[in-house]
């Protein structure tokens, strides 16, 4: 049985690392010399954090040994497992913000209720009891539910187990209660009382449904002015940029004359106005950086809301389901809406048997941008 070897090494330009160095049979048979980097300093900062992240690595490479066999594997040790193969930043199959999101709820719901529970002791009987304890939404619920399925796939997938009890685990994700969604008096009032920049934010946000992540990691080399079109080709979150959430979402947005007069304004009382340049760049960043959006949201727009009476609780994804509900109030064909809020799909029968066109796209999207402004078209 072999333990591995870890240790701390340094780095010019960061913080040092803590790395784990192992042997494993090869595909010809040959021993293979591998590394693997846990974590920084900050992260693990002592060799005894270091040495327990590398619990579930270790049963991994002794998974062989007839010495391993005779204990039980851990939930807390899988989800070491789980963060040193998975949520490495050299992984790309896997997005900045979906690492963030299955780290937390490993850290802050899974690990701390099952982590000594042995892999084979997991009932769904229990998860499903436990859930619904769990003073959460239903939809926080159902991806605390989704995450450990995720990690006994993982188990499956190495070899560390051959089941995954979650599967039988039954938590619905469906909203109690309905999102909030701005009418269209309060999006003309609350567009009139703010400052130029959130204005330009908000009303490029609920024209035209982008997520927050893919609202802030706009270029001004995104916006075609010539023919109104604006492309998503990345998104933000907390100022790492990656790539888009679907392939979808990738698809070009269509923008009205009005919102391309109020973007080109923008950018002329911008200092940041060149093609790579983010169209909402922080000056206290020297425009490397986005604006923070949260920051934003919670200090410059939900005030302005608040003392316009506007009791909703606002967010970035609020604007999104007001431009969701906007375009049904037009009339917009249902195949419409799904290609401008670039979802991957509504139904299976609509995407299979329901085309959209550009220009109906378009007329859809003037519609909801002039219902906001009031031209009357």
């Amino acid at each position: 049985m072999q333990n591995g070897s870890l240790s701390r090494e340094q780095r010019k330009r960061s913080s040092d690392v803590w790395c784990y160095r192992w042997w494993e049979s090869g595909p010809t048979g040959r021993r293979i010399h591998r590394r693997i980097i846990l974590g920084t300093v900050e992260q693990l900062h002592d060799r005894r954090a270091a040495n327990q992240a590398t619990a579930g690595l270790r049963r991994e490479i002794n998974s062989h040994d007839i010495r391993t066999k005779t204990t039980l594997m851990t939930v807390a040790e899988l989800a070491d497992h789980f963060r040193q193969r998975e949520l490495l930043d050299s992984n790309i199959r896997i997005t900045y913000s979906t690492k963030k999101a299955y780290a937390g709820y490993l850290t802050k719901w899974i690990v701390p209720r099952w982590g000594q529970n042995a892999l084979q002791h997991i009932k769904a009987r229990e998860v499903e009891l436990w859930l619904a304890s769990v003073q959460r939404a239903r939809t926080t619920r159902a991806k605390i539910r989704n995450v450990m399925s995720v990690l006994f796939n993982h188990a499956r997938r190495y070899d560390l187990f051959d089941g995954n009890p979650i599967q039988w685990v039954r938590q619905s994700a469906k909203r109690r209660s309905a999102p909030n969604v701005l009418t269209i008096e309060e999006v003309r009032h609350l567009l009139a009382a703010l400052p130029p920049r959130e204005r330009i934010l908000v009303f490029l946000d609920v024209s035209t449904g982008l997520r927050q992540s893919e609202l802030f990691g706009l270029q001004w080399q995104d916006i075609d002015f010539e023919i109104g079109e604006l492309r998503v080709t990345r998104s933000v979150v907390g100022h790492v940029v990656g790539t888009c959430k679907t392939e979808a979402s990738q698809k070009a947005i269509p923008l009205h004359e009005d919102l391309i007069e109020a973007l080109k304004g923008w950018r002329q009382q911008n200092p940041y106005k060149e093609a790579q340049h983010w169209v909402f760049a922080s000056p206290s960043s020297g425009g490397k950086n986005p604006y923070w959006g949260q920051q934003l949201m919670r200090r410059d727009i939900r005030p302005v809301a608040e003392k316009l009476g506007i009791t909703k609780r606002i967010g970035w994804h609020t604007f999104r389901h007001t431009y969701s509900t906007l375009l049904r109030a037009v009339g917009a064909d249902l195949k419409v809406m799904q290609e401008l809020l670039r979802h991957s799909t509504i139904r299976v029968t609509l995407d299979t048997y329901t085309q959209a066109v550009t220009a109906a796209k378009r007329t859809a999207h003037t519609a909801v941008v002039s219902l906001i402004i009031g031209n009357g078209e």
